[in-house]
């Protein structure tokens, strides 16, 4: 009996080490986005920039099951929320975030100029004056990609990424988890230099409608979590 127990408690000690050191188990390194802090007279979290585009900046910061989320809607605006940074995206090569789109700009579509409006886009700058804009689109079908570079004298290289289409699931809140680094070698055909600022904005200027959107927390990760 002493040594079926002894075997007993070392297969279950073997099963606990086993678990402890699987790979999902490690920490992943990550950096949080968030739009908390202390709010300006424009009603900006502390660490933020607005904005203003085209037309005037509708936005609240609101509170929702413990989170902290930012709200915005667009009468015929454009407008933007950015946070400066200094990041290595080898370090923190995965981009995560959440966003919910109660109301799509009716016509939007990125392929074309006059009608390049989105409820909800994320955008991440890098040095070098490149940028990548992952968007949910009105009419540009999932997975396009579209260049919407600016000549001199601003001299940006931006290219953007439907990263959701159409009107399926407005209403919801919906997560996406994306690798900055592989999207912005397939995308400029180098490797990429430090990462310099994060926006989410809005825009329905082109189209002449209304937009309206949620965004959640924005995460870096080192790694994927397996679990």
């Amino acid at each position: 009996m002493g040594r079926m127990r002894r075997f007993i408690f070392s297969f279950i000690l073997f099963q606990f080490l086993s678990i402890l050191f699987l790979p999902w188990a490690k920490g992943v390194e990550k950096i949080e986005i968030l739009f908390e802090g202390k709010l300006n007279q424009e009603g900006v979290p502390e660490g933020w920039i607005l904005k203003e585009k085209t037309g005037e900046a509708e936005f609240k910061i609101l509170n929702e099951d413990n989170e902290t989320i930012a709200y915005f809607v667009s009468r015929s605006a454009s407008f933007s929320l950015e946070k400066p940074l200094q990041i290595d995206p080898r370090r923190y090569p995965y981009l995560s975030w959440r966003w919910k789109v109660l109301r799509l700009p009716a016509g939007g579509d990125s392929r074309l100029k006059g009608k390049n409006d989105q409820a909800a886009q994320l955008l991440i700058a890098f040095e070098g004056r490149k940028i990548i804009s992952y968007i949910w689109d009105t009419m540009a079908p999932l997975g396009s990609i579209s260049d919407e570079s600016i000549g001199w004298p601003i001299h940006l290289k931006i290219k953007t990424i439907t990263v959701k289409s159409g009107a399926q699931d407005l209403g919801k809140w919906l997560s996406f988890t994306r690798n900055i680094v592989e999207d912005y070698k397939n995308l400029f055909q180098e490797e990429p230099a430090l990462l310099k600022g994060i926006r989410i904005q809005i825009n329905s200027q082109n189209t002449r409608t209304i937009a309206e959107a949620f965004f959640g927390k924005i995460l870096l990760l080192s790694s994927l979590q397996t679990h």
